[in-house]
């Protein structure tokens, strides 16, 4: 059973001036935290489909995925800034307090947010959905645990991305 702990996000978000869209977590899972960036855990499968969707090399290295959203002009961050939670799971999560998305608007024209999974969306909607100046799409989960959407299901319903990226 994993300890519960109250966790505050240890990362900044990942944005510049050209960024186009902002893709939202919930909040970061314990191998994100560790490595300090999105999408740590090596079986989420949110890097193998972002390098399939903008037809790219995946990323490896943080310096990588850093190089690879600036390119690509993708924005990363997640809905809350801290949350009681139980190792990564979502559905364990307490007590959040979002993070200020303002930050990111100031700084970049982003075309539309989207989110990664139904807990982001949720969350997103319940605190930031009424200051957003974009449209929204909610996306499924590239999480290990969403295991009944293979990489090929996913890749049907992330094409959406495309539509706001310049190529």
């Amino acid at each position: 059973m994993m300890k519960t702990i109250r966790a505050t996000h240890e990362f900044p978000p990942f944005y510049d001036r050209e960024s186009q869209i902002l893709i939202l977590g919930s909040f970061p899972s314990v191998k994100s935290r560790e490595s300090k960036f999105y999408y740590g855990h090596p079986q989420n499968r949110f890097w193998p489909l972002l390098a399939l969707l903008r037809e790219t090399e995946r990323p490896v290295s943080v310096d990588e995925k850093k190089r690879f959203l600036a390119q690509q002009h993708i924005a990363l961050w997640d809905v809350l800034e801290s949350c009681t939670i139980s190792g990564s799971s979502d559905s364990s999560i307490r007590d959040p307090e979002p993070t200020d998305l303002g930050l990111i608007f100031r700084a970049a024209d982003i075309r539309c947010i989207f989110t990664n999974g139904k807990t982001a969306h949720r969350l997103f909607c319940r605190f930031q959905r009424q200051i957003t100046p974009c449209d929204v799409c909610n996306l499924p989960s590239t999480s290990p645990a969403n295991a009944a959407w293979s990489l090929e299901k996913l890749h049907k319903e992330w094409l959406a991305i495309n539509d706001y990226l310049t190529k």
